[in-house]
């Protein structure tokens, strides 16, 4: 699934096209469902597409994924001819991912230990149980954001194989610069920077409402959130969480990072899988910019400008981890298991370079396999030239 994810997520994207497109078609017809109708505020969405008509969005919703699911097919199957399609993909990809979301997927992601503690035990507090949390408002969203995801990976797939370059890694015949693993050391430790500082406002304030200090809210604002219980402890727990992620960031550009520390002593001195941090970090980046971009859409009231003002700031750190991720991904990543460009660790960099003539091959990416090849040539040389010299001497 790795070596071909180009191809299965394209089919996959198809396959969710299609069956919103088809959910579309039914709320056009009266079904019922609808899940951008008017609701009650207690189920409400945060949402750009929030109380829209149905008889407006559910028609483009329809044509948007019937016409999808071709156009993922084509995307897949199709010689790359142009940008047009790749750019359609990535306005889906983003629309999708990004902008009709609100703080639902953070909020998701952030709060998942508390849910799944929830749904075995009911702890904490009366709910009428999961779908008191995970309602059909909410969990729409996560369905169009998971489609976004895939319009993205069709999109990157689709630009990869115009470039001609492997599909799989993105690797062409020679490295870029940008790309090395110095180069993204280099600007990974930008990113991480601005990803540790673009939440600090949102720590600050939170971990002050909790001490007492109303930094950027009222008085009476603050002693409505001291009367309801648990608020300022929600409050510090997410500026702390946000704390311990600013933390782990910087595991993106150290060598903790890559080698288990001493203190983490069932593991020290072994290497960290590159998954175990790409994955959780390349999550709580995407998720981060939609409700970034939910708090752009909410007032900023001068009193109490600091329950809204932080949470902008999500955008930023959204984009800079995501940055940093990918830097770390670029100096973890090993040979391709499609094209076999790269290296299958640290110290077969120099092998790999001195095949920099046949760069590109798949056989002769891998340097083992370039070794075996080369002593085969050896061999069969040797042999050759016992053989010349029986059938033709040479006299003094």
């Amino acid at each position: 699934m790795k070596k071909n994810w180009p191809s299965w997520t394209g089919y996959a994207t198809a396959a969710w096209s299609l069956l919103y497109g088809v959910l579309g078609a039914y709320w056009s017809l009266g079904g019922a469902g609808y899940p951008f109708a008017r609701v009650s505020d207690d189920r409400a969405t945060a949402s750009i597409l929030e109380g829209t008509p149905v008889h407006v969005v559910a028609p483009v919703m329809a044509t948007i994924g019937l016409l999808g699911a071709v156009l993922a097919v084509v995307m897949t199957r199709m010689r790359p001819r142009g940008s047009v399609l790749q750019t359609i993909a990535a306005v889906l990809a983003v629309g999708l991912a990004l902008v009709v979301p609100d703080y639902t997927l953070i909020a998701v992601v952030a709060l998942s230990p508390v849910i799944v503690v929830f749904a075995f035990t009911g702890v904490p507090g009366a709910q009428g149980g999961v779908g008191d949390i995970l309602y059909w408002h909410r969990v729409n969203l996560i369905i169009l954001f998971i489609g976004g995801v895939l319009w993205a990976a069709t999109a990157i797939a689709y630009h990869r194989r115009s470039r001609d370059v492997c599909v799989s890694c993105g690797r062409g015949a020679s490295e870029v610069a940008w790309q090395s693993p110095t180069a993204a050391l280099r600007w990974g430790k930008w990113a991480v920077g601005v990803a540790v500082v673009a939440n600090l406002p949102y720590e600050f304030t939170r971990v002050a409402w909790y001490l007492g200090w109303p930094v950027g809210i009222s008085d009476g604002f603050h002693q409505m959130m001291a009367d309801t219980p648990g608020m300022l402890e929600m409050g510090l727990g997410l500026a702390v969480m946000g704390l311990a992620g600013g933390v782990l960031t910087h595991g993106l550009v150290h060598r903790w990072g890559e080698i288990y520390p001493r203190w983490i002593w069932f593991k020290a001195g072994k290497r960290v899988p590159p998954l175990l941090a790409i994955i959780p970090a390349s999550i709580v980046a995407v998720v981060l910019i939609p409700a970034g971009l939910m708090n752009t859409q909410l007032p900023l009231d001068g009193d109490n400008w600091a329950i809204n003002a932080p949470g902008i700031l999500w955008v930023l750190w959204g984009a800079a981890l995501g940055t940093a991720t990918y830097a770390y991904y670029l100096r973890r990543r090993t040979t391709c298991a499609r094209c076999g460009r790269g290296v299958t660790s640290r110290s077969d960099a120099l092998v790999g370079r001195s095949s920099g003539s046949h760069e590109g091959s798949r056989r002769a990416g891998n340097p083992a396999r370039a070794l075996r090849r080369s002593r085969t040539r050896s061999a069969r040389s040797a042999r050759a030239g016992i053989r010349r010299g029986a059938a033709h001497p040479t006299y003094e």
